[in-house]
């Protein structure tokens, strides 16, 4: 059994991220002794090691978390695809670095744009998580995604950037104030009719991961302000309690 701080050493994670990983369902620890520290066996540093290869291929945590509580979920099979996706990622990379190399050698610049194009990969990578990826709220999201047109999914993300703003403008309130809280409740209702069935326990989860997950917590900054993912997790946590 290995202690938080064994695991993050060996793994390269932060500590933040293991408690993260575990706060969402993700990665909870084989035991806790009496003085509440966190234990990890061997079966759970496999299953680390699974949801790194996937974080590494960038599939989103929400999608590894549907993809490992498959119960038809197999970890070598899982690993057998992993090989084959971090194969034609590195196959990928080579040709862009040979591309890169030419040209600065030459000092030519070659309309060749082939070395960019990751179509395999991101086919493969689908089919991945078309197989595994199978839980009731990611058959919701898939459905309700499949359904709209290029332009209504952008209609999406700029209509969720403005809830964002909104709880930037809150930041100098108190995150459990009526006016955070019927934000919360605005962003929860948005999630639920535009993605897939957002509950409190998955609101929870999308909150800390606002403020866990670094393209997040740049992303809802960004359109709110400095603090904002800070603020709105903190309304969340106030609003599922």
């Amino acid at each position: 059994m290995k202690t938080v701080h064994e695991v993050c050493k060996i793994s390269g994670i932060s500590v933040r991220t293991l408690h993260y990983y575990d706060s969402i369902g993700l990665l909870s620890p084989s035991a806790v002794t009496s003085a509440g520290y966190r234990l990890y066996d061997d079966s759970s540093l496999a299953k680390l090691q699974s949801i790194l290869f996937f974080r590494e291929l960038e599939f989103p945590l929400r999608e590894i978390k549907a993809i490992i509580e498959n119960p038809d979920f197999d970890y070598i099979s899982a690993l057998r695809e992993q090989i084959t996706l971090l194969e034609m990622k590195r196959e990928h990379l080579e040709k862009l670095i040979a591309l890169a190399r030419d040209t600065m050698k030459t000092g030519v610049i070659k309309m060749d744009f082939s070395a960019f194009d990751n179509t395999e990969i991101e086919k493969y990578a689908e089919e991945a998580r078309q197989k595994w990826g199978q839980t009731a709220a990611y058959k919701e999201y898939e459905t309700k995604t499949a359904a709209k047109t290029d332009n209504q999914k952008t209609d999406v993300f700029i209509k969720m950037e403005a809830i964002f703003r909104e709880a930037g403008k809150l930041r100098s309130l108190s995150p459990d104030c009526e006016q955070a809280q019927d934000c919360v409740k605005k962003l929860q209702s948005f999630i639920t009719e535009n993605c897939y069935t957002c509950t409190k326990e998955i609101l929870s989860g999308l909150g800390q991961m606002y403020v866990a997950d670094e393209r997040f917590r740049q992303n809802i900054d960004k359109a709110g302000g400095d603090g904002t993912s800070a603020f709105i997790a903190k309304a969340i946590e106030n609003y599922c309690k």
